[in-house]
């Protein structure tokens, strides 16, 4: 009778862990999530909370621009202090797939989306769009006596020495974008003389992505590269800011998400990236003032916005500018950052 009951306790002792965690697969890892978000961090407050309005999952976040969360990304490889990565230019995501840093997982609302904006395996799906835009301050380039630009071209001139902010690729993948889009349209080796000389007027590079907007819409810079939410939403609140979609044409971004290998809530994880994408999910973007593009068509818009399809985007090579962004970045280092001023 004692050998059985020995025998009983040592069964329930190794079958009790397992059953804990059968049950924390079912049940509680649907209750919580944590995210990096490469969103800025007023717009990953209102998505994320708008998701635990429809879900009930608690959600907590850091907010990190692209590069410094790919690179904690990779530190933690393997058992990550997150679920998902939330936010930062496809390209990012792609180097994480590569990297084996990600999972693939598709669902119901995978299917339905565009194959542009997926990754076809599932490790990445995009969740809303921005065009690259200047934002221009119109007050403060009165002061200066200085047109409104309307092309890449006109950057170049002498009046706007100093009133430029932009983005660093070495910490933002709007900067990428951008590379990588005038690459598109002017060539490579004519890409980076362009943004050599474009240095002379450049205030500062941010290390964020929407730095460019902040210094505008105080008026320490008069004009902001970087992608178009944060100039629409001056615009929709009366601010002097006029947005500007360059003449030769200009790139885009679809931030994309991505749940990481070793994510403690799975089953949460998978439950926001088919939220992300489903028309409920979308909708959240013009509801709660992100000024986002919408990924799926029936989706809506802020009224202060273009139609996406009436703007001269550029589209990029995902796979190939990924494989070259390191190099891309240090040539823009030697070449375009320590160029004379």
């Amino acid at each position: 009778m004692k050998k059985t009951l020995l025998l009983l306790l040592v069964v329930l002792m190794v079958l009790a862990p397992l059953v804990a965690q059968g049950s924390k697969e079912d049940g509680s890892a649907a209750k919580e999530l944590v995210v990096y978000a490469s969103v800025d961090e007023a717009n990953a407050v209102k998505i994320l909370d708008a998701f635990t309005k429809d879900s009930g999952i608690k959600t907590s976040f850091v907010q990190l621009s692209s590069g410094p969360a790919l690179t904690r990304i990779q530190a933690e490889s393997g058992r990550p202090q997150a679920d998902v990565w939330l936010g930062a230019p496809s390209d990012n995501h792609v180097t994480a797939k590569v990297d084996g840093l990600t999972v693939p997982y598709k669902g119901a609302a995978f299917e339905a989306l565009g194959a542009e904006f997926k990754d076809p395996d599932g490790y990445w799906r995009g969740f809303y769009m921005n065009p690259l835009c200047f934002g221009v301050n119109t007050t403060s380039l009165a002061k200066r006596g200085a047109a409104v630009p309307k092309s890449w071209a006109d950057l170049l001139k002498p009046e706007y020495k100093g009133l430029i902010q932009v983005p660093t690729p070495q910490a933002s993948g709007t900067a990428t974008t951008m590379i990588y889009s005038l690459i598109e349209i002017m060539g490579e080796d004519e890409a980076f003389t362009y943004m050599a000389k474009l240095n002379a007027n450049v205030q500062t590079y941010t290390s964020s992505g929407t730095g460019p907007s902040k210094g505008v819409n105080v008026g320490d810079a008069a004009i902001g590269i970087q992608f178009s939410p944060a100039f629409f939403q001056m615009k929709a609140n009366g601010q002097p800011v006029e947005i500007v979609f360059p003449t030769e044409g200009f790139g885009f971004e679809f931030p994309a998400a991505s749940i990481l290998k070793g994510a403690k809530n799975y089953e949460a994880a998978k439950i926001f990236m088919d939220w992300l994408v489903s028309k409920r999910g979308q909708d959240v973007l013009k509801a709660t003032g992100t000024y986002f593009y919408p990924v799926i068509a029936d989706a809506e818009i802020d009224p202060v916005m273009p139609a996406f399809s009436t703007l001269d985007v550029v589209g990029v090579d995902l796979a190939y500018y990924s494989s070259r962004k390191t190099e891309l970045v240090e040539r823009w280092v030697s070449q375009v950052l320590s160029a004379k001023k």
